[in-house]
């Protein structure tokens, strides 16, 4: 954060919902380091409203605490294989570096040198073409890898940290303000692409077999089955007002294009937007669920179910939802009223066994989520499931082991058919209100006191629903 510019540090406070005070910090010409220089009088006069003041200083300190705690680490180990040679090594020394990677994931991740050409093309801000973004994610993946010891199941907060920081050095990437999901959406399918082939090694069998892949089944079995199930929807009777028109080309290569682990994102977002009024058309007819993902199966995708949405409300519901999340997760866990529900519970059992503060933070975002409809005295089975059977017909998260950073598992149900996999909390709720403007699905009453909360913050209404 110290070597950031200006237009960086405005970025920064974009992503914290602080655009308020971006002409200011323009006009003052606060860099990073000036940024971390600021004690509270500076920041009572560049900022005016007191709630803007305590979130920027909470901001700095958390920096200023977790770079300290950083470097005396590095010193606790510097001075510790010196005067006690014998305490850290083996097995100690393992887990003590083990850790201090880790650490270093979340506070000083640097990017990777990348090659010539690419960097003239960033040098120059120009907005790479597709071969170009290509070889910025094939970079990025192999430095990942090489973090991560040679694994290649990265966690959610490991995508998020890395893509942050491309676009922080680089913010003209963040193309419409959708760059963050294109980008670790991309990134996320190269470590697929690399997986895909990899039959001899057991971290990644065991995950394919988790994922429904059988021992054994080869790419070419696996690839004939999806060309067989490719013909099987192409022989499917088309709706009467699609045949013989040019929706119908465009139809047919969406699909297609479904099918490939390599996708042209940008095509995918040009034809989604030229199949629009037809998508809808067919959702204000209550045309069945099935036959619209069928046409459009691209609405499995979050991505592309967040875009829906901002075509349809102009708001980008993701960046909404990581802000709710942040700014009510700590008042949510503190009422009385979720005092004894299992969740909490459950989430002050795991809160012991970690000591980092984003795993402590992610743990506290996902529980506050959870407990949103008992705040509000609604049905939470309408909500979400947790390690149960989803059993809602309307809109419903599944979620399986919530605190447990390595194996938590999110999903977006709807007809108790699995819609979506989904990286996160943040993800999984937005996918959730997402859905029920997107598929045009009216509120359950037993739900309705927590959407209209979420929706209201969302929607920017003047006088948003408050918590109890």
């Amino acid at each position: 954060m110290e070597n950031w510019s200006v237009e960086q540090v405005c970025n920064w406070l974009k992503q914290r919902n602080l655009g308020e005070l971006v002409p200011k910090f323009h006009e003052e010409e606060i860099s990073g380091a000036a940024l971390l220089a600021l004690n509270d009088r500076m920041v009572q006069q560049l900022v005016k409203k007191i709630g803007h003041q305590a979130v920027l200083m909470d901001l700095i300190r958390k920096y200023q605490q977790q770079k300290s705690g950083l470097d005396s680490l590095t010193y606790c180990c510097e001075t510790s294989s010196q005067k006690f040679p014998e305490v850290i090594s083996g097995k100690n020394l393992k887990s003590f570096f083990a850790r201090y990677k880790m650490l270093q994931w979340t506070s000083s991740y640097s990017l990777p040198e990348f090659p010539y050409d690419v960097k003239c093309i960033l040098a120059e801000k120009k907005c790479p073409d597709h071969s170009m973004r290509i070889r910025i994610i094939e970079f990025l993946q192999a430095d990942m890898t090489k973090y991560l010891e040679g694994s290649l199941y990265p966690n959610s907060q490991q995508y998020n940290i890395v893509v942050n920081a491309l676009l922080q050095a680089y913010p003209f990437l963040d193309e419409d303000g959708n760059g963050f999901l294109l980008w670790k959406r991309a990134l996320k399918d190269r470590f697929k692409y690399v997986r895909r082939p990899i039959e001899d090694d057991e971290q990644v069998l065991r995950n394919k077999c988790k994922f429904g892949h059988r021992r054994g089944q080869t790419r070419k079995s696996s690839f004939a089955e999806n060309k067989l199930d490719d013909v099987q929807v192409q022989v499917e009777e088309e709706p009467a007002y699609l045949k013989g028109s040019t929706m119908d080309l465009h139809i047919k290569w969406l699909k297609q294009e479904y099918m490939k682990t390599h996708r042209n994102w940008k095509e995918v977002d040009n034809r989604m937007n030229v199949t629009i009024e037809i998508r809808r058309k067919m959702i204000s007819n209550k045309a069945p669920l099935k036959d619209i993902l069928r046409l459009f199966p691209f609405l499995r995708c979050p991505y592309q179910l967040f875009r829906e949405f901002q075509l349809l409300t102009h708001m980008d519901i993701y960046k909404k939802t990581v802000g709710i999340l942040e700014i009510y997760s700590e008042n949510i866990l503190s009422l009385y009223v979720v005092r004894n529900n299992p969740i909490n519970i459950m989430l002050q059992e795991n809160l012991k066994q970690h000591t980092e503060e984003d795993v402590l933070k992610y743990m506290k975002m996902t529980a506050a989520c959870l407990l949103l409809p008992d705040v509000f005295g609604d049905d939470s089975s309408l909500f979400a499931a947790v390690n149960e059977e989803v059993k809602a017909v309307t809109p419903v998260l599944e979620v399986k082991n919530p605190f447990n950073v390595n194996s938590c598992e999110f999903a977006l149900y709807i007809e108790r058919e699995e819609l979506a996999q989904l990286d996160d909390c943040t993800m999984a709720l937005a996918a959730l209100v997402a859905a029920f403007h997107v598929f045009d699905i009216p509120c359950p009453k037993r739900i309705h006191r927590t959407l209209n909360f979420l929706e209201s913050l969302i929607f920017e209404v003047r006088k948003p629903a408050s918590l109890p």
